[in-house]
């Protein structure tokens, strides 16, 4: 193994991928939501610098390959798993469905082709990656991220928005209406986010299901017994 500059960034990125939980173990919120949206976001921008420098730099080996897709897959799975814990949203078990069901057909289809490529080993290669799955990773660590700031976002509402401000008091003791602008655009933001961090999950539900059929359609010859 060659410790060359895209190995050491996949490396990185794997590292960061229990990063992002232990940030929720060592810090309060928001500043956990935060720092795992920092951490999460730079590792997947290495996901794509990684590729490219090994191909512009003609550095490319059998350890980066071997270990990206698993880099990958484990930054996935534990975000979404650190997500599904904490997105009650109004729920009375904490789960919030919106996010929990998308996240468990995700988390089954990579178990899924994971071990098909395991049982396949030497005729694997037929499970080449394709460019669907790479918008499939894309749309995923991107609602990901999206979800992540949500978090963020709704935890700094919940605690600028816990009591009223003496001007607040005032305004309504007046009989005036009290300056909401603030909160409206705190709720908002975080409303946002969550709408858009679903849809896009939802998204790449649909395109991890596509792929994992996909890949299993192309496995079925090496499947059938003789």
């Amino acid at each position: 193994m060659r410790w060359t500059l895209p190995n050491i960034l996949t490396v990185l990125r794997l590292l960061a991928a229990p990063g992002v939980a232990i940030m929720f173990l060592y810090f309060h919120r928001p500043w956990a939501d935060w720092f795992a949206l920092v951490l999460f976001t730079l590792a997947a921008v290495t996901d794509w610098f990684d590729g490219y420098l090994a191909r512009a730099w003609k550095q490319e080996s059998k350890f980066g390959a071997m270990l990206d897709p698993i880099a990958d897959k484990a930054m996935v799975v534990i975000a979404l798993l650190v997500i599904t814990g904490f997105s009650g949203r109004g729920t009375t078990d904490g789960l919030d469905p919106w996010i929990l069901l998308p996240a468990t057909l995700i988390l089954f289809r990579e178990t899924f082709v994971s071990g098909l490529r395991e049982f396949l080993g030497e005729t694997a290669g037929t499970l080449k990656v394709t460019k669907l799955a790479k918008w499939k990773t894309a749309t995923q660590m991107t609602a990901i991220a999206v979800l992540f700031s949500t978090g963020a976002f709704d935890t700094y509402f919940a605690m600028e928005t816990e009591g009223m401000d003496d001007a607040m008091i005032r305004a309504i003791l007046a009989g005036e209406e009290p300056d909401l602008t603030g909160i409206g655009w705190k709720l908002t933001g975080a409303v946002w986010s969550w709408w858009i961090g679903i849809v896009l999950l939802w998204a790449a539900m649909i395109l991890t299901i596509v792929t994992g059929w996909d890949y299993f359609r192309k496995s079925l010859p090496h499947l059938r017994d003789s």
